[in-house]
């Protein structure tokens, strides 16, 4: 009687023990995010099981507007208000601010091997090389699009299609000529955005640096993709609303090229996912190769990353998080279903099985990954350099105001020189 007495108490604390586990509230984790179409559903649906998996842990998505991440989201860290857990393409903005995962790992060396060099370098502080702070967790390359149905009906041959050298005066002749014959509202665009930019005036022959690292933007090469741009909008053959339309603000022209008002498109990989959904069957679309020139033929590269911060009050929790994201089979469906280019290196060589029956979404993503070995060290070197940000909006608000007659093109270059200047001296 003794023995059951004593195993029915036994019994009731364990009942209690669990029971309590059960009751006790989860770590909660706030996760900010921005999406570029609907990746974030999907994001969400990876975090549902990684929470049925790990009930301790309930990760919180704030929608926010790219916009956010960009202006506010570093005055928050600053501030010790971060998040948890951000998505962030301005990565250098905010380093020493972020959390060091690597005590907290399971396999350090994992997360390290899974990832170009460059990508967890651009995260860390001053001379650190070895803390592990975040990841890419996809890549985007900047190209362009055209709109395939559009030569097929003017009876002009893809000039991509014959030789891999076209240059940008080339694709406008071509474009203008696809536009008149098929009474297409517009030839030819581009993002108003620096980012943008950047990869063309590279090809062009542009050295955004000299021989010691140091910024310069008065070159040939950058003054030669400036003025195709501004002959675009002389000759009427590109939407002025974009550029000239916006104030000082992003736009882009997706919108033109989904509603066939547009023959050539220079934007992103990103926009795959949004054509996919958007153009449909409606017209056949591909991407062609960057345009070549005397600085050979190159986009920028990009993307998003995933940042774990150091005000968080759980980092093992935002550890646990953060290596779940990084297994392959997890980058692998999210790129799968986002129509993205996967940043975990393991994933990247094993191939995607892209979730499209469209044949035009898989020839781009594939036409983007056969870009980026392309890509010139300094696009890399662009795109990782901590006052990248300062030039992208500083050039695209003064080319805008050389365009409106507001600024001289000498003018508009010693103004993004001098604004870079500054924002180095105040680092």
């Amino acid at each position: 009687m003794k023995k059951l007495f004593v195993s029915a108490i036994v019994a009731m604390f364990m009942l209690a023990v669990s029971l309590f586990s059960f009751a006790a509230d989860p770590v909660e984790l706030r996760f900010i995010w921005y999406d570029d179409g609907e990746e974030g559903a999907v994001m969400r649906d990876l975090l549902d099981r990684f929470e049925k998996a790990n009930p301790d842990i309930k990760v919180v998505m704030d929608m926010v507007a790219y916009k956010t991440i960009l202006e506010q989201l570093p005055i928050q860290v600053e501030a010790g208000e971060g998040p948890d857990i951000a998505r962030v393409t301005n990565m250098a903005v905010m380093t020493c601010d972020y959390l060091d995962l690597r005590p907290y790992l399971k396999d350090a060396q994992y997360y390290e091997d899974n990832f170009p060099p460059a990508s967890l370098q651009v995260f860390r502080c001053d001379d650190d090389t070895s803390a592990l702070h975040g990841f890419p967790m996809q890549f985007t390359v900047t190209g362009p699009y055209i709109n395939r149905t559009l030569f097929e009906q003017a009876g002009i041959e893809v000039p991509s299609d014959a030789k891999s050298d076209v240059t940008w005066a080339e694709w406008t002749d071509v474009t203008k000529n696809v536009a008149e014959a098929t009474q297409t509202p517009y030839a030819i665009s581009i993002d108003r955005s620096g980012h943008r930019v950047a990869g063309p005036a590279l090809s062009t022959g542009a050295s955004f640096f000299d021989a010691d690292g140091n910024w310069t933007i008065d070159s040939e090469g950058f003054r030669s993709f400036a003025e195709i741009i501004k002959g675009w909008h002389d000759a009427g053959i590109t939407p002025k609303e974009v550029w000239l339309g916006s104030g000082d603000s992003y736009a882009q022209a997706g919108d033109y090229f989904v509603n066939a008002e547009l023959v050539m498109y220079m934007s992103g990989s990103w926009n795959i996912g949004r054509f996919t959904n958007d153009i449909g069957d409606a017209f056949d679309w591909d991407v062609v190769p960057n345009p070549t020139g005397p600085g050979g033929s190159t986009g920028l590269p990009g993307g998003a990353s995933i940042a774990a911060f150091a005000s968080t009050k759980h980092p093992e929790e935002v550890a646990r998080v953060m290596e779940y994201l990084i297994q392959e089979d997890v980058v692998a469906e999210f790129s799968a279903r986002t129509l993205f280019i996967p940043g975990q290196l393991a994933v990247a060589k094993a191939g995607v099985e892209y979730v499209t029956d469209l044949p035009a979404a898989k020839s781009a993503l594939n036409g983007y990954l056969s870009e980026i070995p392309k890509l010139q060290e300094s696009a890399f070197q662009l795109f990782y350099n901590p006052v990248a940000r300062v030039y992208y909006g500083e050039s695209v608000n003064r080319l805008t105001q050389w365009m409106l007659g507001e600024l001289s093109l000498d003018d508009a270059i010693a103004r993004i020189q001098q604004a870079l200047d500054e924002a180095i001296a105040n680092k």
